[in-house]
């Protein structure tokens, strides 16, 4: 009998510590993890795997680098903290400016000297990485040197942004981490003011609601400015951008002003041969911009989008706001003085929650809501109607491999699905079906404005990154931010900068085939007469006889059925 409950009691002991799990884990699992799609059985498996997994990599310190965003502070303040509490490895997770990481990551791959054994590296490097030859393949690298050290429940085809990481090979070369998108953004509050529906409606003859198209933005932007002017007491305006010569104007432009007002091509999720940057790709080659070599850069619907970017800033928007970057007109909706917003990131969902706002009610629920992008006169069906950031790791092959396998584990703790659900309600940059099709989702969507509903529908699709066109990322994206603020802040016309630009970035193009790629590097088109190639199907496209149509608006029941 005593033998018997010894066995008995062993079985039982040996059962509850098979429950709790690591002393660790359980630890995190019970304070910071509770909110996740997997049972706490699943994920107490999920962690000892990476207690396992670990246990060579003890010595090592891992440097890792990203942009500043709330995702990722969270990861650098708590992830970094659990994932060394859990696996041993410590981590260095760096923050910084998004222009600092592709400098950073330019650096490594010129000099092939380890700097980060990992960068959360934005997805608009996808061309650059396929062609270098410099980046490891994902896909290879799971199935091969990485098999020891890759999650078996990492479960690629549930995270929803691979298709903007994968090379033109069908190789994964990046894994997503975070991901926010380029929507329109509206007071639905002053939209849904009776008073202000009728004056609307006199002025325009149409129903003030969201836009559909650049026509009705234009329209409701001077209705608030000019018409409206005060709403309860206070200045109003009825349009938001910034305009001042910084590296974050190219972003808004990059990221991708073009493709809203329908510059490139028809494709998902970029369009070919033209994509929104206006480059054309011939069999994987890029050969050239400018509308003589077959580009849009200089196209009617680039010169077009520019001019009203330019219009729109001087007439519509605060008075300072042409010497404003990025993060100081990133506050201004939070503000209550603006009515509209025609691409607002997402990524400022979270801050513009906060019930101490002017822009949400006594409860902490949004008065403003997140709607699709209108668009421009000269979009068609089939195009991509704007930008999707999907900031994505990223692994370098001048990484020692020992090192490389140690930044794995970490690149997929914090995109475990024992983390990614908490990760998700902390930042709110979904990047896992699973997540947002959650249970939880579904409980605090009214909390975020139509962002939820975007991540449900089929449309997140059409909004997407730079894509495999632009062969060298860093080589070409400062020509944005230098060339627009030249129109932005009427120096030249719209027409004058995007001739200066489309020039320069033939040139650059023709550098990046000089300095030589491992694959699909530049092979310029002899320039032609532009009336041959704006005369053909497709992008460039000839100027339109009528670039504002009458405009058009929906409810906001209905611009969310337009999503699907």
């Amino acid at each position: 009998m005593p033998i018997k409950l010894f066995f008995i009691l062993t079985l039982i002991m040996g059962c509850c510590t098979a429950q709790s799990g690591p002393p660790e884990a359980q630890k995190w699992l019970d304070t910071e993890f509770t909110d996740s799609t997997l049972s706490k059985a699943q994920q107490l498996k999920e962690m000892d795997w990476f207690i396992n997994a670990a246990k060579p990599y003890q010595d090592i310190t891992i440097r890792v680098v990203s942009e500043r965003i709330d995702t990722h502070w969270y990861e650098a303040n708590v992830l970094t903290k659990a994932f060394t509490d859990i696996t041993g490895i410590k981590v260095v997770h760096e923050i910084t400016g998004e222009d600092d990481v592709v400098k950073k990551i330019k650096t490594q791959m010129d000099l092939g000297y380890n700097i980060y054994d990992m960068y959360i590296n934005d997805s608009d490097l996808i061309g650059t990485h396929y062609r270098s030859g410099k980046v490891v393949a994902l896909s290879d690298f799971m199935k091969g040197e990485g098999k020891d050290v890759t999650l078996p429940t990492l479960d690629i085809k549930d995270f929803i942004g691979t298709s903007f990481t994968t090379g033109p090979d069908g190789k994964l070369y990046q894994l997503p981490d975070q991901q926010f998108a380029n929507l329109y953004w509206y007071r639905h509050d002053w939209f849904s003011r009776p008073n202000l529906k009728k004056k609307f409606k006199s002025i325009y003859g149409y129903e003030l609601d969201v836009p559909v198209n650049w026509s009705a933005y234009e329209d409701i932007a001077e209705f608030f400015s000019v018409h409206v002017k005060k709403i309860d007491g206070v200045e109003v305006y009825g349009h938001m951008d910034y305009g001042k010569m910084d590296p974050s104007l190219g972003w808004r432009f990059s990221d991708a002003w073009l493709s809203m007002a329908g510059a490139g091509d028809v494709g998902i999720p970029n369009g070919l041969p033209v994509d929104e940057w206006g480059i054309r790709v011939e069999d994987c080659h890029p050969v050239g911009a400018s509308v003589s070599r077959g580009g849009a850069l200089n196209g009617p619907a680039a010169v077009y989008s520019l001019r009203k970017f330019s219009d729109w800033l001087g007439k519509y928007a605060p008075p300072d706001a042409r010497s404003m970057n990025f993060s100081e007109a990133g506050a201004w909706p939070g503000k209550g003085k603006i009515a509209q917003q025609i691409f607002w990131y997402t990524a400022f969902t979270a801050a513009l929650t906060d019930p101490k706002l002017p822009v949400t009610d006594k409860d902490g629920k949004p008065k403003w809501r997140m709607a699709p992008s209108p668009r421009g006169p000269y979009w068609q069906k089939g195009m991509k109607l704007g930008y999707q950031d999907a900031g994505s790791w990223t692994m370098l092959s001048s990484t020692p491999l020992k090192r490389r396998k140690a930044a794995w584990l970490y690149a997929q703790f914090v995109v475990s699905k024992t983390v990614s659900l908490k990760k998700m309600l902390v930042g709110l940059t979904p990047i896992r079906e699973s997540d947002i099709n959650s249970q939880k989702m579904t409980d605090v969507a009214h909390k975020y404005g139509g962002l939820i509903e975007f991540y449900r529908s089929p449309a997140r699709k059409a909004w997407t990154p730079t894509g495999t066109n632009v062969p060298d990322y860093p080589a070409l994206a400062d020509l944005w931010w230098k060339n627009a603020a030249l129109a932005a802040n009427n120096k030249m016309t719209a027409k004058q900068a995007m001739d200066k630009m489309a020039k320069e970035m033939d040139e650059r193009l023709q550098k990046v085939a000089d300095v030589g790629q491992a694959r699909c590097q530049p092979k310029l088109n002899t320039p032609k007469k532009e009336e041959y190639w704006l005369s053909q199907p497709g992008s460039p496209k000839a100027k339109l006889a009528n670039e504002k149509p009458q405009g058009k608006t929906q409810s906001y029941e209905d611009s969310l059925k337009a999503w699907h």
